[in-house]
């Protein structure tokens, strides 16, 4: 697809000082996507094609996978409001050149006035809306704490890094369809939700080809190129941060932004028949759910069955199942809850888990509950891999579409709705249908439970994959169906990323399908017993694989959006 300005913006104001050598520039003005591309250097695959093509400037400019990750990152906060951020927060997986795996976990915090049961009405029922919309859902950002975590292990400066993304805000971009839509879409919201003019509205509809510019954005950018952390999380910024809270009843603090501090933590790793599984540890579910599934399939002959086939579909689900089931009762922030991680993840365990299992014959979630031991859909992901033998899979978020809705006035960015990923009250299911326990509760300066699971895969510890998709509750089984439909089913990774999805989340007990699903298989499944119900699109995989024979990266970036491949 390609998206042409209509108002007829110079040419001269294209981005092309941002690349010193030949390259990609960024034109955005006038930009393709890029499904499937096989490349011999390094290759970024995102949610839109200017921050996949901001990723490859740096690395074109001498940065590395981290660089490249992110400038993505920061390009995507201006490129795409509706999940990209520096309001919000995430979690980077990577696997460096030196052989380390790192993780970094930038996820929000509830800020420090929050309450376990402040979305809990006099009668102690949820009022659903306060975790969802405006100022009170909103959990102290990360993303920019992240990035800076990040930056130690990248090679250029912070300044550079940044630059692509301030460009795009000031001169603006055109916008597709699908962003048209969306901004249109929220329109109310934005309005109702809002107490200044914010830079998503205008009086006529948006279209295709519109011209998006971010001035108040690309200000709050600049501080922070200037001024570095600070520059976010102290002066101008977060004074304007706490004025918005105190204009729209909000809880956040100057105390609140200034205490923030991204987490590393030890890398989730685990052996799959060869190779080596990198993924996030908690606060994000993901991680230990996907090891849960990967190693409760790996002693059936799921490849010899077949891609969606029912055998191997109903297995995936019920290991599904059970996962889910887990996750809802055991898991939640580390720092402030024990979780038996040990546990969850022995072996025994996990056979345990797996006692009842029978083939032909649907499971029943009100049977099957979490183990007993003596724990938005719109999220964005990029994966990148370099020339050097790095690897980088994040995944960052506002949770919701556009998250609270709410952007800081003058600063021009958009606070996250993370406080709905706490358990409002045990037992009451969040916006994605999934259900939390005690583990999970608010409590001041806890970081939610969350589905992202950016993931890398290594041979010999070299990686060979890196990948990860938004989706909310259906992460985390949109990351297992990939990795299976490549390590098992053979697929590449155009079809491994694009062939329709399903998923089970535990409650409620139903098998969601994408719409296109093999009726055959749906049939199979709903005679043995299961509740199938189509859906609509599940997340949007980004995925970049290593061919070990011809040493290129092939990199596929989802149908499902405007998602976008760049490399060179």
């Amino acid at each position: 697809m390609r998206f042409l300005l209509i108002f007829g913006v110079a040419i001269g104001g294209l981005l092309s000082a941002c690349a010193q050598q030949p390259g990609y520039q960024l034109h955005p003005y006038d930009y393709t996507t890029e499904k499937n591309i096989t490349v011999p250097n390094g290759a970024v695959v995102s949610a839109h094609p200017l921050a996949s093509q901001a990723g490859v400037l740096i690395l074109q400019q001498g940065g590395n996978a981290v660089d490249a990750a992110i400038a993505t990152q920061l390009a995507l906060a201006v490129v795409y409001p509706g999940a990209g951020n520096i309001g919000g927060g995430g979690f980077l997986v990577a696997h460096l050149k030196n052989g380390k795996n790192i993780t970094i976990d930038y996820r929000e915090t509830a800020p420090a006035k929050a309450t376990r049961d402040m979305y809990l009405d006099s009668a102690g029922n949820p009022i659903t809306q306060l975790s969802l919309d405006g100022h009170l859902a909103a959990g102290v950002p990360g993303t920019i704490a992240g990035l800076f975590a990040s930056h130690k292990y990248g090679k250029l400066p912070f300044s550079k890094l940044i630059d692509p993304a301030i460009q795009l805000a000031e001169k603006g971009y055109v916008i597709t369809a699908q962003e048209a839509k969306n901004l249109n879409d929220t329109r109310n919201e934005f309005l109702k939700l809002n107490t200044a003019p914010t830079a998503f509205v205008k009086d006529i509809p948006w279209k295709a080809g519109d011209t998006l510019v971010q001035p108040e954005l690309a200000h709050t950018l600049r501080l922070v190129q200037e001024k570095g952390m600070a520059g976010f999380y102290e002066g101008e910024t977060a004074d304007k941060i706490v004025a918005e809270m105190q204009r729209g009843h909000g809880i956040m603090t100057l105390a609140d932004l200034k205490n923030y501090t991204a987490k590393e933590r030890t890398a989730l790793t685990f052996q799959y028949k060869g190779k080596t599984i990198v993924t996030m540890p908690l606060p994000s579910s993901g991680g230990i759910c996907l090891q849960q599934m990967m190693m409760m399939v790996e002693n059936y002959p799921i490849g010899k069955w077949g891609f969606q086939s029912p055998e191997a579909m109903q297995l995936m689900v019920e290991v599904e199942r059970r996962a889910y089931a887990d996750r809802a009762e055991f898991l939640g922030d580390p720092d402030f809850v024990k979780v038996p991680v040990s546990k969850l993840l022995q072996p025994a365990y996990l056979k345990q888990r797996m006692a009842d299992y029978q083939p032909g014959k649907a499971g029943n979630s009100d049977q099957t509950k979490a183990g007993l031991i003596k724990e938005s859909e719109q999220t964005t992901h990029l994966s990148i891999m370099d020339k050097e033998g790095n690897a980088v899979a994040v995944t960052t978020t506002l949770n919701g579409h556009y998250g609270s809705r709410t952007v800081v006035g003058k600063a021009g960015f958009l606070l996250n709705n993370e406080m709905d990923d706490f358990s409002v009250k045990p037992g009451v299911p969040n916006m994605y249908g999934l259900v939390g326990t005690e583990a999970n509760a608010i409590a001041p300066g806890k970081r939610m439970l969350s589905s992202m699971t950016p993931t890398i895969v290594l041979q010999n510890n070299t990686p060979i994959y890196s990948l990860g998709t938004p989706g909310g509750s259906t992460i985390i089984t949109s990351v297992f169906q990939t990795l299976l439909n490549s390590l098992e089913f053979g697929l590449s990774p155009e079809d491994a990323v694009n062939k329709p999805k399903f998923h089970h989340q535990w409650l409620p007990d139903v098998v969601y399908v994408e719409t296109g699903f093999n009726e055959a298989s749906i049939q199979a499944l709903e005679a043995m017993g299961y509740k199938v119900v189509k859906r609509g699109p599940i997340g949007r995989t980004e995925l970049i694989r290593k061919n070990l024979s011809s040493k290129k990266l092939e990199a596929a970036a989802d149908k499902r959006g405007d998602d976008s491949a760049a490399g060179y």
